[in-house]
């Protein structure tokens, strides 16, 4: 149908009534409307968000006096510390791209890293010296980026490598300079790279209008009031902190940088810097719940947590929610800017029993209200499945939070978005009030004698045994059923358990065929980001 003209006539888009989103305007308004609030808080360090701004205008000013502009990618190896969140908005005020670097990853990952996305400038925290030294060496020296310290008087040793430091680059820029928003919102702002734990990693290309949306997604998603005290207990190198560098600042919150995530940090920041809002994967409330009694503080109750990651299985939630947190359960990957999906809560349920409340929330639910769309789907049809609770498919995304797609990989990228569709490699069910419910990665399924098992449900099972700390299940090769679940177990300190009261346990709870055939004691593999490595758990299956 052919568009009304008189709607097409002398309505056109213009600098009065269209600019390109991007969540750099947060910065400006921000330090404008309140420049005097705290912005940053790190050990001893405060500063206001006039103070901040004018750090980012700097180090903006100087990465442009040695030649960063648009497209080009900054790295910045570094805990959760203010340069590492400075770096997110005075990388993309000069037009380039910030590349956050795991820095759990060894010196060969790290080098294709920098190599593949093309690093002219690495800022990089002394006490990772020792890894990203070596990673540097690997590149050919013509190629090689410019090498900056930050020299953070909290890091443990390590030394400096490179040719100048972080406040050495900033004396060099003008705390004044004038930076514009990018002229399209589709323009690169960062790059993350997934774990690569089957080959090299992909490097995911976020735009500024995802970035700004997905931001303002986490305000809505929390109900964030103004002036949130956020503690960086997430990694900022992971999915750009799920994207609140961005949510924090245009809520003129307070930064509280924590750069190890250990029990008496969270404690004492909790307590001392009146911390309102936090994220982290499981593992993360796995560490606060189970802190030892000397480590603990008193803290007040309905402080926020967002966790995701992994599925966290209900019995955490349920420890951490009668601990006094509010706990908020979301679902993303690091192809949709982090969390995409949420828990959604409705009122009515909090009359359930605490059990059953826990069991709800470990639902990964519906998408943000930023994101358009999510199926559960068989994978290769894309036929929705029924909305049974039962039925197992892939979940599928699309909306304004997806990925441009992977740097230099247009076959991934095109594999990714086949269908018109996000195809997430995740497995679930979808319930008949439409939230999702994740039941297992696609390769991480196990099949025996014909039958699927889901891990996520089996682990769900073995956390609720009072010995267990951790747990995580994988397929074990068998002559007769082809495989069957094994069973990866921490158990918490002073606590006693058998392979055979595990399994027993299992038993009471679950169908037979789904129970551990096998029972492994010792301490779960994680990434930088708190998830258990299954990959390497896979492998020790097979040897047993």
């Amino acid at each position: 149908m052919t568009a009304h003209a008189p709607y097409e006539t002398g309505l056109d888009r213009n600098a009065a009534n269209h600019v390109p989103l991007s969540p750099l305007s947060f910065l400006a308004r921000t330090a404008a409307v309140f420049p005097d609030r705290t912005a940053v808080v790190h050990g001893p360090v405060r500063r206001t968000w006039a103070e901040t701004a004018a750090r980012c205008r700097r180090l903006a000013s100087a990465l442009a006096r040695r030649g960063v502009g648009r497209g080009h990618t900054v790295a910045v190896m570094a805990p959760n510390i203010p340069e590492a969140f400075e770096a997110t908005f005075g990388v993309p005020m000069t037009g380039g791209v910030l590349c956050a670097l795991n820095v759990r990853l060894d010196a060969e990952a790290l080098a294709f890293i920098l190599e593949h996305g093309e690093a002219r400038v690495l800022l990089t925290d002394r006490e990772f010296a020792d890894v990203i030294g070596p990673a540097v060496e690997r590149i050919d020296p013509a190629r090689r980026p410019l090498v900056v310290d930050i020299d953070d008087p909290l890091a443990r040793g390590g030394r400096l490598i490179g040719q100048l430091t972080y406040e050495q680059l900033l004396a060099e820029g003008d705390p004044d300079g004038d930076w514009p928003l990018p002229d399209d919102e589709w323009q690169a702002i960062a790059l993350n790279y997934t774990s690569g734990t089957t080959g090299n990693p992909k490097g995911v290309v976020y735009h500024h209008r995802g970035a700004y949306l997905n931001a303002l997604g986490n305000v809505i998603t929390w109900a964030m009031p103004h002036h949130p005290v956020y503690l960086w207990t997430l990694p900022m190198f992971h999915c750009n902190g799920w994207c609140f560098p961005w949510t924090v600042t245009a809520m003129a919150g307070t930064h509280v940088c924590l750069r190890r995530t250990e029990a008496k940090a969270i404690y004492d920041a909790i307590a001392d810097e009146g911390v309102t809002h936090m994220c982290g994967a499981p593992i993360v409330m796995g560490l606060i719940a189970n802190a030892p009694a000397d480590q603990r503080r008193d803290i007040p109750r309905g402080v926020r947590m967002m966790t995701a990651g992994a599925a966290p299985p209900a019995a955490v939630i349920e420890r951490m929610e009668g601990m006094g947190f509010d706990v908020t359960h979301v679902y993303g990957l690091t192809e949709v800017y982090g969390p995409a999906v949420v828990c959604a809560w409705h009122d009515e349920w909090n009359a359930r029993p605490p059990a059953e409340r826990a069991a709800l929330k470990a639902r990964q639910g519906v998408a943000y209200v930023v994101q358009e769309g999510i199926m559960v789907a068989d994978p290769v049809t894309l036929r929705p499945v029924p909305m049974d609770g039962e039925t197992m498919g892939e979940i599928f995304m699309r909306g304004n939070i997806v990925m441009r797609g992977y740097l230099k990989n247009p076959k991934a990228t095109e594999e990714a978005f086949a269908g018109g569709w996000f195809h997430t490699g995740d497995l679930a069910v979808r319930h008949p009030d439409g939230y999702v419910e994740i039941k297992d990665r696609s390769k991480d399924i196990i099949i025996s004698g014909g039958e699927n098992i889901s891990t996520i449900e089996v682990e769900g099972v073995l956390y609720r045994h009072p010995a267990v700390l951790e747990a995580a299940v994988v397929a074990r090769p068998d002559e007769k059923w082809g495989e069957t679940p094994c069973a990866f177990v921490t158990l918490r300190d002073g606590a006693t358990a058998s392979a055979d009261d595990i399994i027993a346990f299992c038993r009471r709870h679950l169908a037979h065929f789904k129970c551990p055939r096998t029972v492994v004691f010792t301490t779960l593999p994680k990434t930088s980001t708190g998830k258990i490595q299954k990959f390497v758990l896979r492998e020790e299956a097979r040897r047993l």
